[in-house]
């Protein structure tokens, strides 16, 4: 491509701007959402000006062939938020942020921040579920572990896609009190916490391991393709320039971060 746009040049022609292919979900705040409102639109378009690049989205649920039906599927070439590590791609590094799962309540209760807490056997928990075949959130797998099953309510991840930012309910259920806690993604829980009407209390849960094999907190990136390593290097390049500017935008949406505790947080 940098050939291309040399010839171009030299030969008087106009230059073709780069193009950015970004995977992303269409309708789930506070991660991406169609209007470029979410914080990974703010760091795609942070990254893309760094390279001189123009952002063009593959719009797709982020569900189950999410990753099979867009970046593998070589309909675009960013990801711009997977946990460290997912084996199908490459991951950027460093990452972005460290957050956890944690727990939600109102602000005139007690703070919960461990799964050991008592109270968890006699109040009333929403958490995240992914289906009914096992595989679910870490939380969850903890309270069915602890034998706290009766008093919890699951909350779909991918919820009802004809509604906003469907994977919100988990958290307007605490602020209906539908539930008194509920046990959410980290940056999902901030955002949304923080703009409750009174804004909820976000608690990390800790520690941030539940045993060897169930970690509660987990350090995000973006990825690419993995063949793709001239692209995974011009974005990482991008992101440790303006490592700054990337911290803002997460306190910006409240994210609660391990490596970086923000104020905001802190203060709720």
């Amino acid at each position: 491509m940098l050939a291309a746009l040399v010839v171009a040049a030299w030969a008087g022609g106009p230059a073709v701007a780069r193009e950015l292919r970004v995977c992303a979900d269409p309708n789930n705040l506070p991660f991406s959402d169609k209007a470029g409102e979410g914080y990974e639109n703010k760091l795609v378009e942070l990254v893309a000006r760094d390279l001189d690049a123009k952002v063009t989205y593959v719009w797709w649920a982020q569900r189950r062939g999410f990753l099979r039906n867009t970046i593998l599927a070589g309909k675009c070439d960013l990801v711009p938020g997977l946990p460290v590590g997912v084996e199908m791609l490459r991951s950027t590094a460093p990452a972005l942020y460290r957050s956890s799962y944690v727990f939600v309540t109102r602000p005139d209760e007690p703070p919960i921040s461990s799964l050991d807490d008592p109270r968890l056997r006699e109040l009333k928990i929403g958490v995240q579920m992914i289906g009914d075949d096992g595989y679910n959130t870490p939380p969850a797998h903890a309270l069915a572990r602890r034998g706290v099953i009766d008093n919890v309510r699951g909350y779909g991840v991918f919820g009802d896609y004809s509604e906003p930012h469907p994977p919100s309910r988990v958290v307007d259920a605490v602020a209906r009190g539908e539930v008194d806690v509920a046990l959410v993604w980290g940056p999902l829980a901030g955002y949304f916490a923080a703009r409750a009407t009174p804004p909820l209390r976000v608690t990390k849960i800790s520690p941030p391991f539940d045993g060897p094999r169930l970690p509660m907190a987990f350090d995000i990136s973006m990825a690419v393709r993995r063949d793709d390593v001239e692209l995974r290097g011009e974005v990482a390049a991008a992101l440790r320039r303006h490592r700054a500017e990337v911290d803002a935008i997460l306190a910006e949406y409240d994210i609660p971060r391990l490596d970086q505790p923000s104020q905001a947080a802190a203060e709720r």
